[in-house]
């Protein structure tokens, strides 16, 4: 166990929107320490989401990535012998990375041809509530009502 709780490190606004959750998405998507490199992909797709939908694209973004938020999700917890899905509910930091790693992971899935219309792709269908990362949350929430019976052994 460790003696103290680490330090919270606070990430600096990103240079076009003046946002921390775009820095942070930034960092997620960044990939052998190019962050410029990353932060060309969202900016570009983010204009890309623009053109598309005739709307404000880092406001689709966020529509996106509140629709991607989880509200619960499951835990393994061992009680005798057996091994429990215990549903528990996401902390708000939590809730964030996983909109963000899901957002991304299955941008990274789509079958367009670069990573900007890939990521443009994804951010559009999660705001529109359908997608892959859209069904991943909803299998979340699925896989925690399912379980619901072994609330109980939460801690």
């Amino acid at each position: 166990m460790r003696k103290s709780k680490p330090k919270k490190r606070y990430l600096l606004p990103d240079p076009k929107f003046q946002d921390t959750l775009v820095t942070k998405f930034v960092n997620y998507l960044m990939e052998e320490g190019k962050k410029s490199v990353a932060y060309t992909i969202f900016y570009d797709a983010v204009e890309l989401v623009e053109k598309k939908t005739n709307e404000n694209g880092i406001d689709v973004w966020k529509r996106a990535m509140s629709n991607l938020t989880p509200a619960v999700e499951v835990k393994s917890r061992r009680v005798g012998g057996a091994t429990f899905q215990v549903p528990v509910e996401v902390r708000p930091e939590r809730k964030i990375n996983l909109s963000i790693k899901w957002l991304i992971d299955y941008a990274r899935l789509r079958g367009e041809k670069t990573m900007m219309d890939k990521l443009a792709a994804e951010i559009i269908a999660a705001s529109k509530g359908e997608g892959a990362a859209i069904k991943k949350k909803d299998d979340t929430h699925r896989m925690a009502e399912a379980n619901k019976a072994f609330s109980h052994f939460r801690f």
